[in-house]
């Protein structure tokens, strides 16, 4: 299971240390840590059984105040498998951890290997880093291996399907000219020629020259959807995809795109993704900024996820994407 993230997603900014312990799944199997709890959330997370996030259990001790972290507890043929889970205990020397560290950086960071098909738990937010939630992504969509051929071929793909192709040169027939003998075939000791529009002369035409063509090379359908899978978990690896419950904006103003960007760490170029039609605030806030570029979801693909470092895309997209890579490849 990947990080769920900052405290301040989980709504933990008060003052306390963390202390990581693993815990095998062995030591819940059989256990209902959650009796009685009307907010205990399922979420499939392996073909083999289920993983069971409990919102509400306190595994801390009484001196924390009553803080409250989520829980695994393990469901079906799942024993075999080790997580990592967080305790909050109260600080020895009566300090606090510094506010800053807390909100930027990611404390949770179970250790766990990529190109397994599990699904992943990402905590939801907003511009204004507001707690949405979490969401589950598709193993098979988000945690495919990384591979970096297919990703090559895709990029070829996409990049010779773009040129346009209009080059253009004149061969013999096409330049305008006279077609008499320039001068007799023998007699006056220089070369023979029959026309002045060949190569060789100065406003000829072009021999062998580019004619107007497509440079789109074939590449199966099949190995196109994987390489936006592949790109999509490496993003998710890198712990750069971030979701938001929506991409609203209060105002057209570019200060609000650029106070969000400029809170984000080690962050070049950010790539906005929405579901449906990009609103009308968003595409002028984005506008005037090089490094921000915004995108509908029909229009995700793997060159422009590599152009940018960052991806932000909203659960309606994401819910879109998952729909359009599950529709059967038509032959």
């Amino acid at each position: 299971m990947r990080s769920f993230g900052s405290f301040s997603a989980l709504g933990l900014r008060n003052s306390a240390t963390v202390t990581s312990r693993t815990c095998h799944a062995s030591d819940f199997s059989g256990r209902n840590l959650v009796d009685n709890l009307p907010l205990a959330e399922y979420f499939s997370f392996s073909k083999k059984g289920r993983i069971r996030i409990c919102y509400n259990e306190l595994i801390v001790s009484a001196s924390t105040g009553g803080a409250r972290i989520p829980v695994i507890a393990i469901d079906g043929p799942l024993a075999y498998r080790s997580f990592s889970t967080t305790v909050l205990t109260p600080d020895s020397s009566g300090g606090a951890f510094p506010s800053n560290l807390l909100s930027s950086k990611t404390v949770l960071t179970p250790e766990r290997t990529i190109g397994l098909f599990e699904d992943l738990v990402i905590p939801v937010t907003n511009f204004h880093d507001e707690d949405k939630g979490f969401m589950v992504f598709p193993g098979d969509f988000f945690d495919v291996p990384i591979g970096k051929d297919i990703i090559h071929r895709v990029v070829l793909w996409q990049l010779a399907k773009r040129q346009q192709g209009t080059h253009s040169t004149k061969t013999i027939s096409e330049v305008s000219g006279t077609g008499r003998k320039p001068w007799q075939q023998k007699g006056l000791g220089q070369a023979r020629h029959g026309t002045l529009r060949g190569p060789q002369f100065r406003g000829g035409s072009t021999m062998h020259g580019p004619k107007p063509r497509s440079h789109a090379i074939k590449l199966n359908k099949k190995v196109r959807r994987l390489g936006l899978k592949i790109a999509l978990s490496a993003r998710a690896a890198e712990g750069k995809l971030h979701v938001f419950e929506d991409l609203e904006v209060p105002t057209h103003k570019t200060k609000n795109i650029v106070n969000y960007v400029n809170q984000m760490e080690n962050t070049k170029k950010v790539l906005l993704v929405d579901g449906g039609p990009i609103n009308d605030h968003l595409k002028l806030a984005t506008q005037n900024l090089h490094y921000v570029n915004v995108l509908p979801s029909i229009g995700l693909n793997v060159y422009s996820i590599l152009l940018h470092d960052t991806l932000v895309m909203s659960r309606d997209a994401v819910d879109r994407i998952v729909e359009r890579m599950r529709t059967p490849i038509n032959r």
